[in-house]
């Protein structure tokens, strides 16, 4: 008779247990509710109708009013301004990478060593993060001012910067070099801080030098945050339009045309839809594609261990 009472206690305490543990186990997943909403809400819903616009045709109300299949992909690849924009953005995006990462990389090499002075050159090469890109594009376009400039004055010389087609695109890039560097620079910073000490010293102890030490230890030791630098740096120069809009507004002679921008004028000063999803359908697999190819290179040099 006892052993029935104890099997029914138990019975019954394990049945109360049971939501309990079914709601301990929900639980976690409930806190990805409301960013799961977010992200449906502006990133997944709009993708899916970008990418049903580019094979439709749309009205300037935004309304489809036909399926165009690959004719519009096909009137994208003929375009002119579609081969300029895309030679653009690629050039801008091949310069911007590597230099920040040198720049940034050869900032936080500077700061590693914590001095009595480090507070005050860690603040200024991160002040570039206050500053918002539309301030910053205003600044740079009246210190590149062919008359007016302290570039020009400084380096005695009389360009304009952001007026001549040869060197307009040059001028976009120091501007986002300008912008980008400060939050790669606290990256890098934190990722050398972090490579024990007691690794740089044996190697100082065997005779290894600077270079030896910054290409055999602390690279080696900073790629996870070396392939994150550069996978950003590449969705970044490819998304690439604020200072386009703001200084040049893709001149001169659409020298500083990038995709996003011909993506903006397409849709909303044109629009043209259908034209401006392409470009962003476009932009989307060739910086998927890239960020592909990086993350393919490190799978091969895995540091991570």
């Amino acid at each position: 008779m006892m052993l029935q009472k104890n099997t029914l206690r138990r019975q019954s305490g394990w049945a109360a247990q049971g939501p309990i543990r079914r709601g301990k186990q929900i639980k976690p997943y409930l806190y990805l509710v409301p960013i799961l909403l977010f992200a449906i809400a502006f990133i997944y819903y709009p993708f899916g109708k970008t990418f049903l616009y580019s094979f439709c045709t749309v009205n300037a109300k935004g309304q489809i009013t036909g399926f165009a299949g690959w004719e519009n992909f096909a009137y994208l690849f003929q375009h002119r301004n579609f081969k300029i924009a895309l030679l653009n953005t690629v050039k801008l995006t091949a310069m911007f990478v590597p230099l920040n990462l040198c720049v940034s990389l050869g900032l936080a090499l500077l700061c590693n060593k914590k001095r009595r002075l480090s507070g005050v050159y860690e603040t200024m090469f991160t002040l570039p993060m206050a500053v918002p890109m539309s301030a910053a594009a205003m600044i740079f376009k009246i210190l590149f001012n062919p008359t007016v400039g302290y570039i020009n004055y400084f380096l005695g010389i009389q360009l304009g910067w952001f007026e001549d087609r040869k060197v307009a695109m040059y001028g976009i890039l120091i501007l986002c070099l300008w912008m980008g560097m400060a939050f790669d620079f606290l990256l890098f910073l934190s990722a050398l801080r972090a490579v024990p000490d007691q690794l740089l010293e044996a190697a100082s102890l065997d005779g290894a030098g600077f270079f030896t030490k910054l290409f055999r230890i602390q690279i080696p030791m900073i790629m996870p945050t070396a392939l994150y630098v550069i996978c950003t740096n590449m969705v970044l120069s490819m998304m690439t339009s604020g200072p386009v809009m703001i200084i040049t507004e893709g001149g001169p002679s659409r020298a500083t045309t990038t995709l996003i921008y011909m993506m903006y004028t397409s849709g909303y000063q044109s629009s043209d839809y259908s034209l401006a999803a392409c470009i962003s359908i476009v932009t989307f697999l060739l910086t998927f594609g890239m960020t592909a190819l990086a993350l393919v290179f490190d799978s091969k040099r895995n540091y991570y261990e």
